[in-house]
C-alpha cells in the first residue's frame, strides 16, 4: 500500500532562488539512501544577472550530491580543483565522504534562455564510507543508458533498474530513474528494494483510483508493487534503495554521529574544509546554530 504522500514545500537557497524541498520530510527522513531532494525552477525569468542565482562556496560531508538538469547548465567548483559545466541529462555526482566544498554558479545567459530547471538530491554515505576521501565526476548523457516503449521513456541516472545498469559509482544499493510517460501509459516501480517512491516533476498520474499532481511524492511500502497510470504527460523521478539506517542532517552536514555534525561545524568555521582553489574568494559562513533555542526552532535550510 502507499506509504505516504509528501508535498513540495518552498524553500530558499539564496535571496533570488526558490526550491521546492521534498526531502527530508518530518514524518519521513528518507527514502532508500536518499536523504534531500530538492526541485529547482523551472525559472522562465531569468534575472538580468544571472549570478544572482548563484550559490557560494559551502560545505558538505557525509553524503554524495547528485545534480541533474532539465534545462540550463551550471558550472560546478569543488575542493579538489574540479571545474565543471553541467548540461541536461547529465549527472554530476560528487562524494564529499570526510569533507569538501563546492559552488554552483550560473555564468552563461545564453545557455538560460529556454528557462533553467534542476534537481539535486542527497544519497547518504555508508558508515564505512562516511569518511571516504572526496571525489567528483560527471556522467555523460551517453554513459546513461535509455529505454524506450510505447508510451515512456526513461534514462537510469543510478543504480540498477529493469535491467538497466549504468557505470555510475553508488555506494549502497539503490536505484534513480528520470521517467517520461505520455498520456494513458501504465507504469511500475522497480521490484526488489525495501523503500521505493517517486516525485511528481510535471503533470498528474492515478495509483489506485486516486489522482496525484505535480510537487507531490509518493512512497511505498515493502512488496507493494503499483500500477502507475499517466493521466497528462508526465514527467516522474523514481527513487529508492535500501536504508541505510538513523542519520543526522543539520545544514549541509550528513552524518550517523552527532558529534561528527560538531566537529564538521567548527571545521568550517576554521577553514579546515578547503575552499575551490578557482573560486575561493567568497563563501557562506556557518549559520547561526537554531537547533537549540528555546521553541524547538529548525536547523538552517540546507544549501545545495
Amino acid at each position: 500500500m502507499l506509504d505516504i504522500v509528501i508535498e513540495a514545500r518552498q524553500a530558499a537557497i539564496n535571496e533570488s532562488m526558490m526550491v521546492k524541498r521534498i526531502l527530508p520530510f518530518r514524518l519521513r527522513r528518507m527514502v532508500g539512501p536518499f536523504i534531500f531532494m530538492d526541485h529547482a525552477g523551472p525559472v522562465a525569468n531569468i534575472p538580468a544577472n544571472p549570478s544572482s542565482l548563484d550559490v557560494l562556496p559551502h560545505p558538505h560531508i557525509g553524503l554524495s550530491t547528485v545534480s541533474y538538469l532539465f534545462g540550463g547548465q551550471v558550472t560546478h567548483r569543488d575542493s579538489l580543483g574540479v571545474e565543471q559545466i553541467i548540461r541536461p541529462g547529465e549527472v554530476n555526482w560528487m562524494t564529499a565522504g570526510s569533507g569538501i566544498a563546492h559552488s554552483e554558479r550560473f555564468e552563461d545567459p545564453a545557455a538560460l534562455t529556454g528557462g533553467l530547471e534542476m534537481i539535486q538530491t542527497w544519497v547518504a554515505l555508508p558508515e564505512k564510507d562516511e569518511e571516504a576521501a572526496p571525489s567528483f565526476k560527471n556522467y555523460t548523457t551517453g554513459e546513461l543508458p535509455v529505454f524506450t516503449e510505447k508510451g515512456i521513456w526513461m534514462r537510469l541516472i543510478a543504480g540498477d533498474a529493469y535491467g538497466l545498469k549504468n557505470g555510475v559509482q553508488a555506494h549502497s544499493p539503490m536505484f534513480y530513474l528520470h521517467v517520461v510517460l505520455t498520456r494513458g501509459a501504465r507504469f511500475g516501480v522497480p521490484a526488489g528494494y525495501s523503500e521505493r517512491g517517486f516525485y511528481i516533476v510535471k503533470g498528474s498520474v492515478e495509483v489506485s483510483g486516486h489522482t496525484y499532481q505535480q510537487g507531490q511524492m509518493l512512497v511505498f511500502n515493502k512488496g507493494v508493487d503499483p500500477v502507475i497510470i499517466a493521466k497528462d504527460n508526465t514527467t516522474l523521478m523514481m527513487l529508492g534503495g535500501e536504508p541505510l539506517g538513523e542519520r543526522f542532517i543539520w545544514w549541509n552536514f550528513v552524518s550517523s554521529r552527532k558529534e561528527r555534525i560538531e566537529q564538521a561545524k567548527e571545521d568550517w568555521k576554521q577553514g579546515r574544509i578547503v575552499l575551490p582553489p578557482n573560486d575561493d574568494h567568497d563563501f557562506i559562513p556557518l549559520p547561526e546554530d537554531k537547533t537549540r533555542p528555546a521553541g524547538g526552532a529548525p536547523p538552517p535550510e540546507p544549501l545545495s
